[in-house]
């Protein structure tokens, strides 16, 4: 009892100094990311690039915006979205971020969304890892490292890519 009494004073100096309903408000919820994986480059056609694909669920009461990303294995990092015009479909760079309503989710995956990964400092094989940072439009940051998965260029699809159909 004596101990508790003592470190009372000491506890409650750690605190935030926010109003409680400012602080409540403030973890009602999150952004965070499931399933994350990378495409391979052994075996395609370059191997300078590849995407990182993954389900980000916003449990927050404000939409966020993903607004970039970033990883050590890449000299550059875009966000990118696959576009179509007629039997024409085209990847280009999503100027403004990638948008995850609130309390709903952004699936990123082949043929979709993605994030861009260019000018790679290595080769990366199925069963290596890749570090990402997500940067979001509320400040918050995502460190994400997601497993290297297999992919056959020649067979134009992925395997165990772990993005299957994600709702709310």
């Amino acid at each position: 009892l004596a101990l508790a009494a003592a470190l009372a004073p000491a506890l409650t100096g750690c605190g935030d100094d926010a109003p409680p309903d400012t602080v409540a408000a403030a973890s009602a919820g999150s952004v965070t990311v499931e399933d994350p994986w990378v495409r391979a480059t052994t075996g395609t056609d370059d191997p300078t690039m590849t995407a990182a694909f993954m389900t980000i669920d916003n449990e927050t009461d404000e939409d966020v915006v993903l607004e970039s990303a970033s990883s050590p294995v890449a000299g550059m990092v875009q966000l990118h979205e696959m576009a179509g015009s007629g039997d024409t479909m085209s990847m280009r760079e999503v100027e403004d971020g990638i948008a995850v309503k609130a309390h709903g989710g952004q699936l990123l995956q082949p043929g979709g969304y993605h994030v861009m990964l260019m000018d790679l400092a290595r080769d990366l094989a199925p069963g290596d890892e890749v570090d990402l940072t997500l940067h979001f439009s509320d400040g918050s940051s995502q460190e994400v490292t997601a497993p290297v998965k297999e992919y056959t260029e020649e067979e134009g699809h992925y395997h165990s890519p772990g993005t299957e159909e994600h709702s709310h």
